[in-house]
């Protein structure tokens, strides 16, 4: 096929070489179909034949084993007659029917067969229906003549007996002798009813013979009326008994050459034709066994050769279709690798191609000029990026230096309370000092002019007394003011973490929140349980709290109204503490409390608010500190800042 096939397939499309491939394939696949569907027609005649060749052997296995059981019960019953075997008779004579009724449906030639088996199974059942006949004859005359007259029998023996009481005569040797062989002969008889026993018949019959011979010998001995009377009906209904004994002998022969012809010559017959059906289905087994393997063997072959030839040819086909895709493909492939690898400026080869392939080249084409452009795209993009990232650098120098801003703001106002608070205790120390230097001077002046009087000695310990005192309590308190403002700027300004009790730490921020108030009418209340040990930082914890009051202080409260901040200080559990920051002012509506936490979100915009305080508070506890911070509040309801925090602060928070 060559260059030449190669050729003519470029002038198809390759949607046209592909469907040619396909229709080539289908066409295989349509022979296949009929070769397959012929020979599964075959073969389905076949198969079915060989099963209905093994379900007639399973019908005639069972039609054997069923005669042989039937035969057996039948042989059981008229030797011990009971309803039970004659229920299984019954059971198996119907398994039987149904069996050769199957058989006679099958689609086999062996049909003639198999009715002739069922004649011979009604043979054999029309021969036990005689001999259930014969059965009740034997019965009958069993009861109504052999044991009515053994009975007759005893009864004139009895009667013998009873005129002999008290007698020596000679009749009583012979009477007793033959009552004994009277019980032997009955003893027998019934032997004979239930065993078929020829010996039990033999010896019931000798035994008669014994008894008719000594019987004249017995009449002659007689010694009165009754029992010669009673000898003579005796004698009779001896006769009848073996008349009774011989009908049943006759009656047992019967029944025996019915055994013997109608049963067992039925059996044998019907074990012989199923022994030449068995031959037969065996040889039609074979015969279908044969013509199996012979069509899977022709099948076979056809669909191998057929297989071979379209695998050769769809082989050579698909190789011509294969080179006048693929040689093209890869000069596609290459130009692909050439803009990928950046050398933009290899044109692509294949552009004025008609086909798929001239259409994939013509996009390529397309792709590397969009690459060239998007090359110098990017290095512009990569310039403004570089412009960009410097401004969002510049962005957030700014936004840290707002953040410092806030916080120096806040450390402001806390410088500018505790100033003012502690102004107080100085300037009345200074004034009282002032007036005790004056009155000191005065003193000594009044002691060099030699005007000292007692009265003035006194008033002057007096006032001075109260001066120093004074002096004392205001200094002492500037001093516990200055202190705790010290420990509160020395935390903030180091952040270090240390250990500190929760409760005297949050009374040192407190104390230097104080001055703060600025107005008489607002309060600040610090309650908890004092000796909660923190693991943590307190110059943060101080400014979250620092920021939550200047919040407070400047939205929360209406000018000239009271109002309260309370700091609720407890314990959720051996790890965790909890601080309520709660404040009874006019709270938030649920956009801004929504809002609150966020950076640079204020409702003082225009009026000295960044926006700043309580993300700083947000981002200290839920960070530095490791807790977590919630608000609860309301129009009207006052606002609930809730911090729960580990005793413990995560040292990889901190850290970030």
């Amino acid at each position: 096929m060559g260059f030449g096939m190669e050729g003519l397939l470029r002038r198809l499309p390759i949607r046209g070489r592909i469907l040619s491939v396909a229709g080539l394939n289908t066409a295989v696949v349509f022979l296949l179909t009929l070769l397959v569907l012929d020979g599964a027609k075959l073969l389905n005649n076949a198969w079915a034949d060989l099963l209905e060749v093994r379900r007639t052997d399973r019908i005639l296995a069972s039609v054997e084993t069923e005669a042989s059981r039937l035969q057996s019960l039948i042989h059981r019953y008229f030797t011990q007659p009971n309803p039970e075997v004659l229920a299984q008779i019954e059971r198996t004579r119907a398994s039987l029917t149904d069996d050769l009724a199957a058989g006679s449906r099958l689609r086999t030639a062996l049909n003639d067969p198999t009715r002739d088996l069922a004649q011979i199974t009604e043979r054999l059942v029309a021969g036990f229906d005689k001999l259930r006949a014969v059965r009740l004859d034997i019965s009958r005359i069993y009861e109504n003549e052999v044991l009515r007259s053994a009975s007759d029998v005893s009864g004139l023996y009895a009667i013998l007996e009873s005129t002999l009481r008290g007698n020596d005569g000679l009749i009583v040797p012979a009477l007793a002798k033959s009552r004994e062989v009277f019980s032997r002969v009955l003893v027998a008889a019934n032997g004979y009813y239930l065993t078929f026993s020829a010996n039990s018949a033999q010896e019931a019959f000798s035994g008669l013979d014994t008894i008719d011979r000594t019987l004249p010998i017995i009449i002659d001995l007689a010694e009165s009326d009754l029992q010669r009377t009673s000898l003579t009906a005796l004698r009779e209904r001896l006769a009848s008994l073996r008349d009774g004994l011989l009908r049943l002998s006759s009656a047992f022969d019967q029944q025996a050459d019915l055994l013997r012809d109608a049963v067992d010559r039925s059996q044998d017959e019907m074990t012989a034709a199923t022994a030449t059906l068995i031959d037969a289905i065996r040889s039609r087994e074979s015969s279908v066994q044969n013509r199996l393997g012979y069509t899977l063997n022709q099948v076979y072959w056809q669909i191998a050769a057929l297989s071979i030839a379209a695998l050769l040819l769809i082989a050579l086909f698909g190789t011509a279709i294969a080179r006048s895709i693929n040689k093209p493909l890869d000069t596609l492939i290459a130009s692909m690798d050439s803009i990928v690898q950046g050398r933009l400026n290899d044109k692509v080869h294949g552009v004025d191609a008609r086909d798929e392939l001239g259409v994939m080249a013509r996009a390529i084409e397309v792709f590397r000029q969009n690459a060239i452009a998007k090359t110098e795209a990017e290095q512009e993009l990569r310039a403004s990026r570089d412009r960009i990232e410097a401004a969002y650098a510049d962005l957030r120098n700014a936004q840290r230096s707002l953040i410092e801003a806030e916080k120096l703001a806040a450390l402001g106002g806390l410088v500018a309370g505790v100033a003012h608070e502690v102004n107080n205790p100085v300037g009345i120390s200074i004034t009282v000092a002032s007036t005790l230097a004056r009155r000191s001077a005065d003193f000594a002046a009044e002691i060099e002019r030699g005007e000292l009087r007692r009265s003035k000695l006194n008033e002057f310990a007096t006032t001075s007394h109260e001066a120093a005192q004074q002096l004392v309590t205001n200094l002492t308190r500037a001093g516990e003011l200055i202190q705790s403002f010290k420990q509160v700027a020395v935390d903030r300004s180091h952040a270090d973490r240390r250990t500190f009790d929760l409760l005297q730490a949050t009374e040192q921020i407190v104390a230097s929140l104080r001055p703060g108030l600025s107005r008489p009418q607002l309060t600040l209340h610090v309650t908890g349980r004092p000796g909660i040990a923190m693991d943590s930082y307190p110059g943060p914890f101080g400014q979250v709290l620092t920021n939550l009051f200047l919040n407070a202080m400047t939205h929360a409260f209406e000018p000239g109204k009271p109002g309260s901040i309370t700091i609720d200080i407890s314990e959720v559990d051996a790890g965790t503490v909890r601080i309520d920051f709660t404040d009874d002012g006019r709270g938030m509506d649920e956009t801004t409390s929504r809002r609150a936490f966020e950076p640079f979100f204020t409702t003082m915009r225009g009026r000295g608010g960044t926006g700043l305080g309580l993300h700083i508070v947000y981002s200290v506890v839920t960070r530095q500190l490791g807790g977590q911070l919630t608000l609860k509040t309301s129009p009207g309801g006052g606002s609930r800042f809730t911090m729960v925090l580990p005793r413990t602060a995560p040292r990889a928070l901190a850290a970030e």
